[in-house]
């Protein structure tokens, strides 16, 4: 009963059921940060106000989201993402097994290749929509697709986000007395990307029956004469565009900001009449409609995880969970990762919730025997479950925000709940099991 009670989980509970019930993502988060400051003790005014000094905490991710959905409405108003729906079509043809493959390695890629995460996805995937359609491919299965390359990556691979993600288990382990080097980390974590393809090949195998969806218009797309829509061609605009994605990915890989590169990409689109100047304040509409509420949402979070914190409600969850572990080291693996994933659930990152966890993790692994490298799996899994499913988190808003283009997708119940079945589940058995033996 006592666990019941713990903020933490009375303020998850709330938001998924809110989630479930179909309400709005941010109302969602914003209630259940209320219920849970006011279950720890705090006041209406004073859990506000945390909420409200935690949001900078996703000031960058929030302003890298806006730019990326003006780019995104910029390019669909130029027509290029008539063309490369077009060229990409030539080459999958009618094959949705094929499409899904090449969406999970480009997803893949965003992650350790060319470190852009989801900057790909409102560019890329409402141009696809019109194919989809016409494949009657399940936009569940497309969401896992995406899931999984957004996700698996920065688990299992040294590289890009994945030397992020790493870095942070290795400095965190190595703070609280139990020393590992950045570059041993994936030698513990890869089984939880193996694990995760598991996961995906369940997710193609589900969703592979055909699902309907009507050919509506799509968010951002700009009206194009009838010849040049039935056989688009490079138009100088066009060139103007390719130019600026390139832009966009050059400014940010040497200035290590996906701000700065976005906004690299619209003032080049700008500036050379890719986007004409009387349309502009159109296209930033549009590119607000695209990305603005993923924005909010990941301010809203940041807040919502401040909440988390000041409440000491974290700490007080251990504490309770040590008392159903018995000295046992199955029981308290599985407690573990119950724990990360009602955490990453509320706050919606893996990256986030690494030191949170860690300085609870490290002594309570020690005590009860686990090696280092069984630490190591067990909170890279803990911080990991969660963020497939969270409805705050970019590996599901991401997915959404380019799926749900033409407002026939769910971000509940299309993308959170099948990505949460597929890899939560998978990733705790492996973490449970695997952390026994290592």
């Amino acid at each position: 009963m006592e666990l019941l009670l713990n903020p933490i989980v009375i303020g998850v509970a709330a938001l998924i059921i809110l989630c479930l019930l179909k309400v709005n993502v941010l109302l969602s988060l914003l209630i259940s940060a209320m219920v849970a400051g006011v279950s720890a003790g705090m006041s209406f005014g004073d859990t506000i106000n945390t909420l409200i000094s935690g949001m900078g905490g996703n000031a960058q991710t929030a302003l890298s989201y806006i730019l990326l959905g003006i780019l995104a409405a910029g390019m669909a108003y130029t027509g290029i993402t008539e063309i490369l729906s077009l060229k990409i079509s030539h080459v999958i043809g009618k094959r949705k097994l094929m499409l899904l493959v090449v969406l999970t390695l480009i997803a893949c890629c965003s992650q350790n290749l060319i470190p852009v995460h989801i900057a790909f996805i409102p560019i890329l995937i409402p141009a696809l929509l019109p194919l989809m359609n016409e494949m009657n491919l399940d936009r569940r299965g497309a969401a896992c697709a995406l899931a999984f390359g957004l996700k698996a990556p920065y688990i299992a691979l040294p590289f890009g986000f994945g030397w992020i993600f790493q870095e942070l288990i290795s400095d965190n382990l190595t703070a609280n007395g139990m020393e590992i080097e950045v570059g041993n980390v994936w030698k513990y974590t890869w089984p939880l990307g193996a694990a995760m393809i598991i996961g995906l090949a369940i997710a193609l195998f589900v969703f592979r029956k055909p699902r309907h969806y009507e050919n509506l218009e799509i968010a951002g797309a700009h009206n194009h004469d009838a010849a040049q829509a039935a056989n688009p061609k490079m138009q100088p605009a066009h060139w103007v565009t390719l130019v600026a994605a390139v832009g966009t990915l050059v400014i940010n890989l040497l200035t290590d900001s996906l701000p700065l590169g976005a906004l690299a990409g619209i003032l080049i689109m700008v500036l050379f009449g890719a986007i004409k100047l009387k349309d502009l304040d159109t296209v930033i509409a549009n590119g607000l409609s695209i990305m603005g509420l993923i924005a909010f949402v990941m301010l809203v979070a940041a807040g919502y995880a401040n909440v988390m914190n000041t409440t000491g409600a974290v700490e007080e969850l251990v504490q309770i969970s040590l008392g159903f572990m018995g000295g046992s080291k199955l029981l308290a693996a599985v407690m573990m990762m119950l724990i990360g994933l009602i955490i990453t659930l509320g706050i919606g990152t893996s990256f986030g919730t690494i030191p949170v966890l860690a300085v609870l993790y490290v002594p309570l692994c020690a005590e009860m025997g686990f090696s280092v490298g069984g630490t190591v799996m067990l909170i890279a899994a803990a911080a990991a479950l969660g963020d497939a499913g969270s409805p705050a988190s970019d590996t599901t808003l991401g997915p959404t925000a380019g799926l749900n283009a033409d407002g026939q997708h769910s971000h509940i119940w299309d993308t959170c709940v099948p990505t949460a079945i597929c890899y939560n589940v998978p990733l705790a058995v492996c973490a449970v099991i695997v952390s026994q033996f290592i």
